[in-house]
């Protein structure tokens, strides 16, 4: 950036100075008693993000059988909302309480209640009260997590089960909340063969939105999978919209969960995240969700009476802790810099934006390069477009190459139709950025060229006109 001139920051707005948003956050695992919400809600607050997904704790809500205690999740859903977020809520797991796999699985991870009649009865109870309960504040409900997963589906993986569960549930939650939007199949990654086979089950006529989660390395994957997906949906329900319910990364090496084998670091993580989610928005999902907010558990293969089962700590969180004997996250929960790379994203793209194609186009510039590495095709460039809720645009590009193994810094130049005065925002700390005139060649009708721009491999924000 050493070309540019620094002329600001910008400014990060809590939840509840947004009036919406496309941006969310997880806030998992209180089923398990992971970590204490009390310590982080204010913290969760002033991210930015608006979309919370919280998960609805069967087991530790029904230790009786038929009676519903759901003072902890009250407690959970009231402190989000005060904060101005807005609740979603994963409906899972099983309950030891009806036998089965539950009894020797950590919070019951991954124990369909659809093994007995008493287990489907009583889930169907439960799903009533829970839409019951929370109707009016909590409306977005998820069937299960991770169902074509093992770790999460523990009988064995099987996409008709799903389909039918879905249906069972969704009727469910339906007769207890009628304005219940309903969101199915939280997949571990976009498997249209898997989404095929839940969907002969006719289960896209009882939900409003299908949910994937994806884990991987390389982001230019998302792009392709989407729209696979989006093919799919279009064979049996065109109007079903996209969640993005779960995609993260790690902040340092030797964690468990996903993508543990990276060398992660936090700047790594920050990267991840922004590539990740400007990928999921210029794909245009109705909301994307990074995991997590905290450090904790991964708890998904502990065992009843097993600490060291699940002591399988990830370094997802955007927030840091410490861990004690019980496997608990404990401490300050500090931020990290994922932290506020987060809450600079949200606060650029707080409202409601619109992605849209602009009339940017990077060349191959043959001009001697700044940069200390060789010239960079046109056509490597990574990009995407937005209009911003002040009716700015914000174009977002960054190269795609390998961020696990090196930074990347180097330069391109930006042909550019008559959109507005540009600043640039690097997201990764919020500093924006005043082009130098020397950089700019503007013809008589408007247009620009904006020559040797910074470029990364992360998103970087070229911005027309007014910014917050």
């Amino acid at each position: 950036m050493y070309r540019l001139n620094p002329c600001g920051k910008i400014k990060y707005k809590k939840a509840s100075d947004i009036e919406t948003s496309r941006l969310g956050i997880g806030f998992e695992k209180l089923d398990r008693n992971a970590f204490d919400p009390t310590k982080a809600y204010d913290k969760l607050g002033n991210i930015g993000v608006k979309w919370v997904r919280i998960q609805s704790g069967w087991q530790r809500t029904e230790r009786e059988k038929g009676v519903y205690d759901f003072a902890w999740l009250d407690s959970v859903v009231d402190n989000i909302i005060a904060r101005g977020m807005t609740p979603w809520m994963c409906v899972c797991y099983g309950n030891a309480l009806y036998g089965g796999m539950a009894e020797e699985c950590f919070g019951a991870v991954g124990c369909p209640p659809i093994h007995t009649e008493e287990q489907i009865s009583a889930w169907h109870n439960y799903c009533v009260a829970l839409a019951k309960h929370f109707r009016g504040r909590v409306d977005h409900m998820e069937v299960w997590n991770e169902p074509n997963g093992l770790h999460c589906w523990k009988h064995g993986v099987n996409a008709t089960e799903l389909g039918n569960f879905t249906i069972a549930t969704a009727k469910a939650l339906k007769e207890g909340n009628p304005d219940c939007y309903i969101i199915g199949c939280a997949l571990t990654k976009i498997d249209v063969i898997y989404f095929n086979e839940a969907f002969k089950t006719g289960m896209a006529d009882y939900i409003d939105a299908v949910s994937f989660h994806m884990y991987t390395f390389d982001d230019r994957k998302l792009d392709p999978a989407i729209k696979a997906l989006r093919g799919i949906i279009d064979l049996y329900k065109p109007s079903l919209e996209i969640i993005q319910g779960e995609s993260g990364a790690q902040s340092r090496p030797f964690g468990n969960g996903a993508l543990k084998d990276g060398g992660w670091t936090p700047r790594k993580q920050c990267k991840h995240l922004l590539r990740h989610l400007v990928t999921d928005l210029g794909c245009n999902v109705k909301f994307t969700s990074y995991f997590s907010c905290m450090d904790m558990m991964e708890a998904l293969k502990g065992k009843v009476g097993d600490k060291a089962s699940y002591k399988d700590f990830g370094y997802f969180g955007v927030l840091g802790a410490e861990f004690d004997d019980d496997g608990i996250a404990t401490g300050e929960y500090p931020p990290k810099p994922s932290y506020y790379a987060l809450s600079s994203l949200a606060s650029l793209l707080a409202g409601n934006i619109e992605v849209i194609d602009l009339p940017i186009l990077a060349e191959d510039d043959m001009a001697p390069h700044c940069g200390r590495v060789p010239s960079i095709s046109a056509a490597e460039v990574q990009s995407y477009g937005f209009r911003l809720d002040n009716r700015s645009y914000a174009y977002a590009y960054w190269y795609p190459s390998n961020h696990m193994v090196s930074d990347f810094e180097h330069a391109v130049t930006l042909n550019c139709a008559d959109l507005g005065e540009p600043h640039l925002v690097d997201p990764m700390d919020g500093t924006i950025y005043e082009i130098p005139e020397n950089m700019i060649e503007k013809d008589s009708f408007g247009g620009m060229k904006l020559r040797l721009l910074p470029i990364r491999d992360y998103p970087l924000f070229l911005v027309f006109g007014e910014i917050n």
